[in-house]
């Protein structure tokens, strides 16, 4: 078991963005090869630590739960497996206290793969396990039996055969250090536990125009924008989408983040707070955009410029969006 996926639980109160560098840190104190996971995960290679230390990764899962309670008052849930991908899903099945690890056999790999749906894989989306589960491959031992080219008619050439891999226990994934400057959060605490779906809209339209300010201030734009919404039991989930251009566009950013909150489909879910992340930033001059003829978003793009100028002689508070002036 060389590899470890960490998914942090911090308290209402904590900002991500503040948090997770120092928990980061306390990873890197194990071992440099970490992979941040925002807004509250990593994964961390522990080949040469196991080495160093003389101890398992689950050893020293329990020695990275313990300093980060101590020291952060932070708890978290690790899952642990010979690569990335399986150790991400072992995490689904991790509870605080106790690491959840992979067999590192790989009959018994196959075997702890094979009665997981299809949306238990890192990067299968909720669209790709429909279309597999409308023809019974709704399990990964059901995709790893089935023949390659069915699952490249379904799926696509490349993206079949990775499936067939991946649900077969074969993981070729590996960490790749990053930095969680790298991107840019906005989180959006609610007093009370939130059931109005209207407020949550608010909550997602003030946190993208926070984050186009800030990316348009620092002339990045983002090609990811990942939505995590924390809910009264501690739990949360999050969802991320590769945007069609790289944009710190506000406008862009809002319908992206809307549209990641309907598919999570809540029903009067009691919602704690709200987390935008924008990822994947790069130079604004270096990205390049599609041509428009639309009048109406060249003057949408007017008016926020000189909306940041306004902001920036006097305060974020200076122009809002009606929704939000309410």
């Amino acid at each position: 078991m060389t590899i470890l996926c960490v998914r942090f639980q911090w308290p209402a109160r904590y900002e991500a963005d503040v948090a997770l560098p120092g928990l980061l840190g306390l990873l890197e104190e194990f071992t440099p090869v970490v992979e941040a996971l925002p807004p509250d995960g990593a994964l961390a290679d522990l080949r040469g630590a196991e080495r160093y230390f003389g101890r398992s990764a689950v050893e020293l899962a329990s020695v990275i739960r313990v300093r980060a309670l101590a020291l952060y008052g932070v708890d978290c849930v690790i899952g642990a497996g010979p690569g990335p991908m399986l150790a991400r899903v072992a995490l689904r099945d991790a509870r605080p206290g106790l690491t959840r690890a992979v067999p590192e056999d790989a009959d018994q790999v196959r075997e702890f793969l094979a009665e997981k749906p299809v949306a238990a894989l890192p990067g299968v989306g909720a669209a790709t396990a429909r279309t597999l589960g409308e023809y019974g491959l709704d399990t990964l031992g059901r995709v790893a039996a089935a023949p390659l080219a069915t699952l490249q008619r379904l799926v696509g050439a490349k993206a079949g055969r990775e499936l067939r891999e991946k649900a077969s226990g074969i993981d070729r994934g590996r960490v790749v250090p990053n930095a969680v400057s790298r991107s840019l959060a906005a989180e959006r605490p609610f007093e009370r536990d939130e059931l109005d779906p209207d407020r949550h809209r608010r909550a997602l339209l003030s946190a993208a125009g926070e984050l186009g300010a800030r990316l348009r201030a620092v002339e990045k734009v983002c090609r990811t924008l990942t939505l995590t919404v924390r809910y009264a039991d501690r739990s949360s989930t999050t969802r991320s989408r590769t945007l069609k251009e790289p944009t710190a566009h506000s406008a862009a950013l809002t319908r992206t983040a809307y549209s990641l909150y309907e598919t999570l489909g809540l029903q009067r879910a009691r919602v704690r707070a709200i987390v935008l992340r924008a990822e994947a930033l790069g130079p604004a001059d270096q990205a390049s955009y599609q041509l428009t003829l639309d009048a109406a978003d060249e003057k949408i793009r007017r008016i926020e410029e000189v909306a940041d100028r306004v902001r920036a002689k006097f305060g974020p508070g200076a122009v809002i969006p009606g929704a939000l002036a309410a």
